[in-house]
């Protein structure tokens, strides 16, 4: 067997393949005598069938396996052994004719070449990021929160602004009956207000659902709606079951205590302190995050080179499940070309810089993702034992793998480009963080 290798131009190229029979015949031999050992064929006793008609029989199909397999290993052999980096995968060239019948045999397949380029991370431009700060208005928000969610529901017998109401919503025609919590101001209408305003525990009331909350997602969720039912359930019937006041807790030490533990928080200026650094802590992902997305699109606009678009195009039509025509390969690969490209960047840039990851990174950096979940539901210091307990169950599974070790990766690329690129860092809100960092999108 001979593969020869024909450039077209920098991207593109034709590899051919010659076999000859005697690079096959003895693999051939060897099926066509094992088939006949099994060969039930009416005439003949089991394994006696004449090998000449075995051969008849079974001999072009048999050949065809066996040169396809030679073919598909010498492609692999010798992209290996030349070093030859492809995007896709060969696709045989058009309009060649194969005559199985005959003793020699040539091949021609169709590769594109992945491009030549320098990426550069020494921009003149610094690239714009974001140091995301926890303001007063959030930290005294969390603080609210807080307060309702540890606070205490006092029973009342007249609705008013700001109390919770306890009611039953049933629509017998759609088996509606459920059970929720809402507050005057989750209701859109002064109608609608003055309506409910007038109950008493125990009253009933019929309201139309459209318009009756403030968002109609409300309306979904309170009432459970479905698909089936969500556009056609026109009225509801409203049955206060209770009436009460959520008095927000005390900012004192048994509730810091309940918090974060014993005297660790000891005044609502430590609190104050404690939400804002833990909020900026989490914080970090986020912008981080805005970071390599803006980094990533710098790369794409900044590190130019051609890719074998006509060859990729053509391989996309076949590479699926599904073919696709030539009008929507085309359009497949206009929405892929961005993140083809910088796949060969990223890849680029972790060959000039030696990044690594192997399983002993990735089990500790699992481990470092589990504490931080677990701090999240109160367990600060988690047992090595326990954590390698749920490593070893996480890391069975290889899509969980895949995605630790990509998150691995873009840690360390966020790394090095934060010590590599110049930018220009604004602190913000995260209210304007929000509002600066996607607004255009």
């Amino acid at each position: 067997m001979k593969v020869s290798r024909n450039d077209i131009d920098k991207l593109n190229s034709v590899l051919k393949i010659e076999i000859d029979k005697k690079d096959y015949e003895s693999n051939v031999d060897k099926v066509l005598v094992d088939y006949k050992k099994k060969a039930n064929i009416p005439g003949f006793r089991k394994g006696h069938t004449p090998i000449g008609l075995i051969k008849k029989q079974y001999g072009v199909s048999v050949k065809v396996d066996e040169v396809n397999k030679l073919m598909q290993k010498g492609l692999n052999d010798f992209l290996t052994s030349e070093k030859i980096a492809i995007l896709g995968n060969p696709i045989p060239k058009e309009g060649t004719e194969i005559d199985w019948n005959s003793d020699q045999m040539s091949f021609e397949f169709e590769i594109g070449l992945s491009p030549e380029f320098v990426v550069s991370l020494k921009n003149k431009k610094a690239i714009e990021s974001f140091e995301i700060e926890a303001d007063a208005k959030m930290i005294n928000g969390q603080i609210e929160n807080i307060q309702s969610q540890y606070g205490k529901l006092v029973s009342k017998t007249v609705v008013e602004d700001g109390f919770e109401l306890n009611v039953n919503f049933v629509n017998t025609e759609f088996n509606i009956d459920n059970t929720s919590t809402f507050q005057l101001k989750n209701i859109k209408g002064k109608s609608n207000k003055d309506s409910i305003k007038k109950m008493k525990i125990g009253d009933v009331i019929t309201l139309k659902t459209s318009g009756l909350f403030t968002e109609d997602s409300e309306l979904t969720s309170h009432l459970k709606l479905n698909d089936d039912n969500k556009d056609v359930v026109n009225s509801i019937n409203i049955n206060l079951k209770e009436i009460n006041e959520k008095i927000p807790a005390d900012l004192d030490q048994e509730l810091f205590d309940k918090l974060f533990g014993k005297d660790t928080i000891k005044s609502v200026t430590d609190l104050k302190k404690k939400l804002k650094s833990d909020a900026e802590k989490n914080f970090v992902n986020q912008s981080d995050q805005k970071l390599l997305n803006d980094v990533t699109e710098y790369l794409i606009e900044n590190t130019k080179f051609n890719l074998p678009e006509t060859f990729l195009k053509k391989w996309m039509q076949t590479a699926g499940e599904n073919k696709l025509s030539k009008e929507e390969a085309e359009a497949e690969y206009e929405k892929s070309e961005k993140g083809l490209r910088y796949q060969l960047i990223e890849s680029k840039i972790i060959e000039m810089n030696e990044i690594k990851i192997d399983s002993d990174q990735i089990k500790n950096f699992s481990k470092d993702l589990i504490k931080v979940q677990m701090m999240q539901y109160g367990q600060a210091n988690p047992e090595e034992k326990e954590l390698e307990s749920i490593s070893q169950r996480i890391l069975s599974n290889k899509e969980e793998v895949k995605r630790i070790s990509d998150q691995l990766l873009s840690q360390k690329l966020i790394t090095l480009f934060k010590s590599e690129l110049k930018f220009k860092t604004n602190k913000v809100s995260y209210e304007k963080f929000i509002e600066m960092a996607y607004s255009k999108n």
